[in-house]
C-alpha cells in the first residue's frame, strides 16, 4: 500500500467513525490533521505556512503587534478575537485565511511522502480552526487534484525538491507580477518552492505553481546537481577501493655541463694531514737537480 493510499484509508475511517482528535502523519514533511466529529477543522504541516505566517508576511500586522496580542490573549496560538478587536483583520478575512492554510497544509502532506498514520487524543484546541469542517475524503481529493494539475504542467516541480535561480531572460523581462518579482528576488539556488512560500508569506501551492510557470517561461531555471564521482571496486568484491599509484614527481632539468672542474679548497673537510703532507727530505725536483750537477 502506498503512502497516499494509507492516508486516504485512515482519513476515511476517521470520517466514518465521527472521530474527534488528531491524526498524526509521519513522513516528509508530514503533519497533523485535527478532526472534530469526523470533519477536518485544521491541518498543520512544516511544509506549508501557518495562518499566522500568512498574516505576518502579508504586512497586515507586524511582529511586535502580534506578540502583544498573544500576550493579551494569555498565550493563545491564534488570537482571533484580538485581531478583530484591534482592527488588524475582519472576521470574514480571518475565516478565509484559516481555510486557505488548511487546504495548503493538506496539499503539502499529499505532495510529500507518507510513512505512517496514527490516531491520538487532542493535545489542545485546534489552532486557527475553521467554523465548518471539511469532510476528510473531499479534502484529500482536492489536494490530489492540485498535485495532478501541478505535475501535468510543462515544467513540473515539487514543493521541496527543485531549487531555482533567476534565468538571464528574467533580467530583461518587462511585465512581471508582484509574486513573480518576489520570487525572482528570493530564488538563489538554495531555496525550494516551500522555502519561497515561507519567505514571501504565500501559500505553498500557489508558489509552487508559479515557480513551474516561470520555469516554462524561461524566467527561472534549475541548476543541475553535480554528477557523483564513480567509485571503482576491486574484482574480489571486498569493497575496498584500490589505491591508485601516485603520479611521478617532476624531474629537475639536467644541470649544464661544467666547463672546468671546481677547485677544492684545502681544509674544507677538516682533514689537514692528507692535504698538506710534511716534507722530511728533498723532493723529486731537488733530486734531479743534484744528479745533474754530479754528472758535470
Amino acid at each position: 500500500m502506498s503512502g497516499y493510499e494509507l492516508l486516504a484509508r485512515d482519513l476515511a475511517a476517521c470520517g466514518r467513525d465521527g472521530y474527534t482528535g488528531e491524526l498524526r502523519v509521519t513522513g516528509s514533511p508530514g503533519g497533523v490533521f485535527h478532526l472534530d466529529g469526523g470533519l477536518v477543522v485544521a491541518v498543520e504541516s512544516p511544509g506549508a505556512p501557518a495562518p499566522e505566517a500568512l498574516l505576518l508576511r502579508s504586512g497586515r500586522i507586524g511582529g511586535e503587534e502580534w506578540t502583544a496580542l498573544v500576550r493579551e490573549s494569555g498565550g493563545a496560538r491564534w488570537p482571533a478575537a484580538g485581531l478583530i478587536a484591534h482592527g488588524y483583520s475582519g472576521a470574514a478575512q480571518l475565516r478565509v485565511v484559516c481555510a486557505m492554510a488548511l487546504q495548503d497544509a493538506a496539499f503539502a502532506v499529499v505532495a510529500g511522502s507518507v510513512d505512517g498514520c496514527e490516531r491520538g487524543p487532542a493535545t489542545g484546541p485546534p489552532p486557527a480552526s475553521v467554523a465548518v469542517g471539511e469532510p476528510p475524503t473531499r479534502l484529500l481529493q482536492v489536494a490530489s487534484r492540485k498535485l495532478a494539475a501541478l505535475l501535468a504542467m510543462p515544467c513540473p516541480v515539487r514543493p521541496d525538491r527543485e531549487r531555482p535561480v533567476p534565468a538571464p531572460l528574467s533580467l530583461a523581462a518587462a511585465r512581471l507580477g508582484a509574486l513573480q518579482r518576489e520570487l525572482l528576488a528570493h530564488a538563489d539556488g538554495r531555496r525550494t518552492a516551500r522555502d519561497l512560500a515561507f519567505r514571501t508569506g504565500r501559500g505553498v501551492y500557489t508558489v509552487t505553481v508559479e515557480v513551474a510557470r516561470m520555469l516554462g517561461e524561461g524566467l527561472l531555471e534549475c541548476v543541475e546537481s553535480p554528477h557523483p564521482i564513480p567509485v571503482r571496486l576491486p574484482p574480489d568484491g571486498h569493497g575496498v577501493r584500490p589505491r591508485e599509484p601516485a603520479p611521478p614527481a617532476p624531474q629537475p632539468p639536467p644541470a649544464p655541463e661544467a666547463t672546468a672542474l671546481p677547485r677544492r679548497r684545502p681544509g674544507a673537510s677538516g682533514i689537514h694531514e692528507a692535504l698538506t703532507p710534511e716534507r722530511n727530505g728533498p723532493g723529486w725536483k731537488e733530486f734531479f737537480r743534484l744528479r745533474n750537477q754530479t754528472a758535470k
